[in-house]
């Protein structure tokens, strides 16, 4: 035992997927108030997901806290898989009831809404209001940061935007190109920072499957090589397409190529941005912390 605290439970789940074994993983533990921020990365870099989401109570008032830590122990705090996914294994649970909830993410507190539609798990969350931020040049040099010619990057410039977490939205030709990047990540970290993003989401327009856009995640930032499903890049690019596009309801493929299929719904109504989606349960445990400190 950790200084008074008790063993917490913990499990995997498999976001925006219908199977075990696709979508994006995520660890989600119960508890983790009584740890230093020290132990709560540790503990993520044990589990060594692209994030693990620790579920605690909420000082601000809402349903529940969340704080996530990816592998590489650093704390993100956009809404995207590891909030769906804590909320999904919460209510399938039987530790939340279906319904109007609230979350403390970072610094926002914001809406959730989860379903129970005959036995599936659906789970609704608002995101923060969208926002525009800087615009990158696309030029020679993001595209070889990218691992591309500058003929695979669509445009001359490049948005930046948040729906919580600010992401720079590089459209690529066509989803050969996407599939076809190879990001050197010291020079993508570096054109990151230039323009304030967190991670950057390559992605091309599609028809393929009913989608709108194929797309993968790179983040070097944090630590994070390559995410299989990403919410919280889903979403902001969801809001551009829609204001350029007219859409309401964007539909995303990402994850083909790491092998782990995903498909993002996003609902944009204005400058409200919401993620939907569920998740499959995978593995349930307990984590035992005796001697850490």
């Amino acid at each position: 035992m950790l200084g008074g605290v008790s063993p917490l439970d913990f499990a995997l789940v498999d976001v925006f997927a219908d199977e075990p074994l696709s979508g994006n993983p995520l660890a989600v533990v119960a508890g983790g108030e009584a740890l230093s921020d020290d132990v709560l990365a540790r503990v993520a870099r044990e589990f060594n997901q692209s994030e693990t989401t620790f579920v605690m109570p909420s000082p601000a008032g809402a349903t529940r806290r969340l704080r996530s830590f990816t592998a590489g122990g650093a704390e993100v705090t956009g809404a995207g898989h590891n909030s769906l996914g804590a909320w999904w294994w919460l209510v399938a649970g039987g530790r939340e009831r279906a319904g109007a909830l609230s979350q403390e993410l970072g610094a926002d507190v914001l809406d959730v809404d989860v379903q129970d539609r005959d036995g599936r798990i659906v789970v609704r969350l608002r995101q923060a209001p969208a926002a525009l931020g800087a615009i990158a040049d696309v030029g020679a040099e993001l595209a070889q940061a990218l691992g591309l010619t500058r003929d695979e990057v669509v445009g001359g410039t490049a948005p930046v935007v948040s729906t919580g977490t600010p992401h720079l939205l590089v459209e690529a030709a066509d989803p050969a190109a996407v599939d076809r990047a190879g990001p050197d990540a010291p020079a993508l970290a570096a054109q990151l920072a230039r323009v304030g993003a967190q991670g950057c989401y390559l992605f091309a327009l599609t028809e393929r499957a009913g989608a709108d856009a194929y797309a993968r995640f790179f983040n070097p930032t944090v630590g994070l090589w390559e995410d299989p499903a990403t919410g919280s890049a889903a979403c902001p690019l969801a809001w551009t397409l829609a204001h350029e596009g007219g859409r309401r309801t964007v539909t995303i493929e990402q994850g083909h190529a790491m092998g782990r299929p995903s498909r993002i719904e996003v609902e944009v109504d204005g400058d409200e941005v919401t993620l939907v989606g569920s998740a499959v349960l995978v593995a349930e445990g307990r984590l035992e912390l005796t001697g850490s400190s």
